[in-house]
This record gives structure tokens, C-alpha cells and sequence, in this order.
């Protein structure tokens, strides 16, 4: 059982939490994710880990209320405890001194991003960091990535915090700019990556992407993550959960999410219903 020591509600339907788990923490590179089952009973879902303190022996967790298991781990408090939290997973993030590095989060994305950017910086790069939200109140990491980044940028759809537009606009200025841009990792909604991805194509700018939302089992067992990468296919989990973005087959990824949709729906509404909200 992994205890749950404190959890803060960052936004609307969006939450953080810190696990007592000391040898994910010890392990844990950017990057990597865990796979939590809350119960016996539970499914198993993918999450990447945000920050981790190694003397405290913490990870933290941030995770947005989507489906019928994140609403349920959303219904949690401090001092209950997850039967299962598996991890580190995947391949670590490669981190080296690139020159420039943007790195890119979109929305709960952000918060995924965020190590690696700390990480960047670390290595000795030139770090613009681009976040972008639907509206301000649903920004998160502001701060954090403000403090390991040489330049940030907030983007909000509606234009209430921030520059109006989406971080691919922001991306497209920069370049449009002259800025020398030696690598891009975009992390976030598939259609935001792949977006992303088409911007800096023709500029035959190096981008990275992490496909941790299509991940169900975390092994490579399961088979549900296979995705196409160069023309092969891929397990996002233990190929990746990073890959070079220009070999991503993004129409195939994006027909591949939502193939369970209906069932997710109907899963999430049961819950809801169960706990007096439908």
C-alpha cells in the first residue's frame, strides 16, 4: 500500500498529490511514469511523475479527473493509501546539452514537462518553456517552470491570461523570429503534438513527444499502446513513452484514442451515479 500524504487541488478537476513510494523515488529519472491500481478491483492507469524527493522518499503525482478512475483517485484524502503504484516505467527522457531547448506543455502536460525542463537547464541548455491552458484558471506549474526556464510564455485559448492563441502559435513566432532552436519536446493532447509537430517539420527542428496517454498495462504486455513510429510499430510504454515526433503516425494515434470513448463514458457516469452526481 503506497500512503497518500498530502493532495492540493490546483484547478478545476485537476489535483496533485505526494506518495509515499522510496524506491520510486530513489529510482526515477524525467521521463518515466508509474501505473497506479487504487483497489483491488481497480484498472490500471498510467501517470507520469511530476517531482520526486529522494530524502523524503516522495513522488508526486499531478492528475486531472477524466475518467471513472481518476475521479475515484480525485475522491481520495491524505492518509488513504493506493494498493498498487508500479514504477519507474519507460525509458528515461534523453537529456543533453543542445544549445536551445523549448519545451512545451500542454495543459495537465505541463506538469510532465516540468522535469525535464528542470533537467535541461541543469545540463547546461538555453531553456524557453511555452504552457498553454484553455483559460486561466485552469493554469498550473506557472511558477515552477518559471523558475528553471531562461524564457516562458503562457498561452491561454480564450485569452484571459497570457497571449490569445495555442502554444504552437507562440512556437511559430519564435521560429518565425530567427531564434535558433536546436530541439523541441512538446508534451500534452495528442492534436496539440501533432500540431506542434508541424510547425517545426519544415524546419527540420528535432521535436520530441510523449504518447503516455495511449498506455493502459505499463509492461508491454497488454499490446493496447501500439502505436507507429518511422513506419514500425511501437509499445509507447516500453519504447517510450518518448518518441522523434516526425515519425509519429498522429491520424492513426488520435483513431486509436478514441476507440474505448463510449465504454470510458459509460464507466465514468456509473461512478458518478454511484456517488450522487447523475
Amino acid at each position: 500500500m503506497f500512503k497518500i500524504l498530502e493532495k492540493e487541488v490546483l484547478g478545476p478537476h485537476v489535483n496533485k498529490f505526494i506518495i509515499e513510494a522510496p524506491l520510486i523515488a530513489k529510482k526515477h529519472k524525467p521521463g518515466q511514469f508509474v501505473v497506479l491500481r487504487l483497489h483491488e478491483k481497480g484498472e490500471r492507469i498510467p501517470v507520469t511523475i511530476a517531482e520526486t524527493d529522494m530524502e523524503k522518499g516522495t513522488i508526486t503525482l499531478i492528475v486531472q479527473e477524466v475518467g471513472k478512475t481518476t475521479y475515484e483517485l480525485g475522491d481520495m484524502e491524505p492518509g488513504d493509501s493506493i494498493m498498487d503504484v508500479i514504477g519507474p516505467l519507460g525509458k528515461p527522457a534523453e537529456i543533453e546539452n543542445y544549445g536551445t531547448v523549448v519545451t512545451i506543455g500542454g495543459g495537465v502536460g505541463t506538469a510532465i514537462v516540468y522535469p525535464e525542463t528542470k533537467a535541461f537547464k541543469e545540463a547546461g541548455n538555453y531553456v524557453i518553456s511555452i504552457i498553454g491552458f484553455r483559460n486561466k484558471d485552469l493554469i498550473i506549474f506557472e511558477e515552477e517552470m518559471r523558475k528553471h526556464s531562461d524564457e516562458l510564455y503562457v498561452t491561454t485559448d480564450d485569452g484571459s491570461y497570457g497571449m490569445k492563441g495555442f502554444v504552437s502559435d507562440k512556437l511559430k513566432e519564435l521560429i518565425d523570429s530567427g531564434k535558433k532552436i536546436d530541439l523541441v519536446v512538446a508534451i500534452g493532447p495528442a492534436i496539440m503534438m501533432k500540431v506542434v509537430c508541424d510547425v517545426t517539420r519544415d524546419k527540420n527542428i528535432k521535436t520530441i513527444v510523449s504518447l503516455n496517454s495511449i498506455m493502459v498495462d505499463g509492461t508491454g504486455m497488454c499490446g493496447a499502446c501500439r502505436v507507429e513510429v518511422g513506419g514500425e510499430t511501437k509499445f509507447a510504454c516500453v519504447d517510450g513513452p518518448e518518441f522523434d515526433g516526425h515519425l509519429v503516425n498522429f491520424d492513426l494515434l488520435l483513431k486509436r484514442l478514441a476507440t474505448y470513448r463510449e465504454q470510458e463514458k459509460i464507466a465514468l457516469e456509473r461512478y458518478l451515479k454511484f456517488r450522487g452526481e447523475a
